[in-house]
């Protein structure tokens, strides 16, 4: 049987279960500003649930979300105190769980309109460097322009001088049906594949998407790469389809009824039969879905 690594699941809507102060524009930085302590809980909660690997809660830790002015006086000391969270989390529940530090999309969630490259390396900086002591790997996730994960990988290269691995997760156009998996911005998959292989990534996922989308573009994955030594991955949100004038930091998506824990896994184990190696959940994907992924999917 093939190993299957199981991530966590969605923070934001776990945190809102639990009672932290969640709201737009700040979204899950809300609770790492007031209240730290719920955010392990929802670690540990993942940990107990089976993920093998956590994501750091430093995902709204940019202006699109907190603003300019916050994101230049608490930037680094959040997401600094987002990497602490995750590790205690797994030093206190005694398993090999690894964390993963989460670099989001620097201009906002399915946001390719808003994407600045040349003030990547100014926004991405403190995220990295604030994270890089407690964290085992680099997500970079939800990311919908190919530029974006090439920069930050340079970024990364030059502080992390462990050479942890660089993961990358690309949402996927869902709003209407395409000839080919595309990017949020229109770009190709095909073409996201190649230049992430060419960087020297160490895994390449399909994240924030509708489940339906993901196994196109993890069977083209799987065909660009050919076996290489590059793991592949997926994990899908539970929202309905996103119109592409979505803006994700005005509302509160409703989240769909039809993904439960067993549905969910169905897509999973297509997903692994697609190529798949590593499996979680995004946004209203919780504990009690990560739970039947890990009993179900691991020996």
């Amino acid at each position: 049987m093939t190993d299957i690594t199981i991530l966590d699941g969605g923070m934001g809507r776990e945190l809102e279960r639990r009672g932290a102060p969640f709201k737009q524009p700040e979204w899950s930085a809300l609770a790492m500003m007031e209240t730290p302590d719920i955010v392990k809980d929802v670690h540990k909660a993942y940990i107990a649930s089976g993920a093998r690997v956590i994501t750091s809660n430093s995902y709204a830790l940019v202006p699109f979300h907190i603003g300019e002015e916050i994101f230049k006086t608490r930037a680094y000391e959040l997401a600094k105190l987002a990497g602490k969270m995750a590790r205690e989390a797994t030093d206190e529940s005694r398993t090999h769980t690894k964390v993963a530090a989460s670099i989001p999309p620097i201009f906002g969630s399915y946001r390719a309109d808003l994407y600045q490259a040349e003030r990547v390396e100014e926004l991405a900086t403190p995220l990295i460097k604030a994270q890089n002591d407690y964290v085992d790997i680099w997500l970079c996730e939800t990311q919908s322009v190919i530029d974006e994960p090439t920069k930050i990988k340079a970024i990364v290269d030059k502080i992390d001088t462990e050479h942890k691995p660089f993961w990358v997760a690309f949402t996927l156009e869902d709003a209407e049906p395409t000839e080919e998996p595309l990017l949020r911005s229109g770009e190709r998959v095909v073409e996201a594949v190649k230049a992430m292989e060419v960087i020297g990534v160490n895994a390449i996922l399909f994240n924030c998407s509708q489940p339906e989308i993901i196994g196109e573009a993890i069977k083209l994955t799987k065909a660009i790469l050919q076996n290489k030594a590059i793991q592949i991955g997926a994990y899908a949100n539970a929202f309905p389809p996103q119109p592409k004038n979505a803006t994700a930091n005005e509302s509160l998506n409703a989240l769909r009824q039809d993904l439960t824990p067993p549905a969910y896994l169905q897509w999973a184990q297509q997903w692994i039969q697609d190529g798949a190696t590593i499996i979680g959940g995004c946004c209203g994907i919780g504990p009690e879905h990560i739970r039947v992924l890990a009993n179900e999917l691991t020996s």
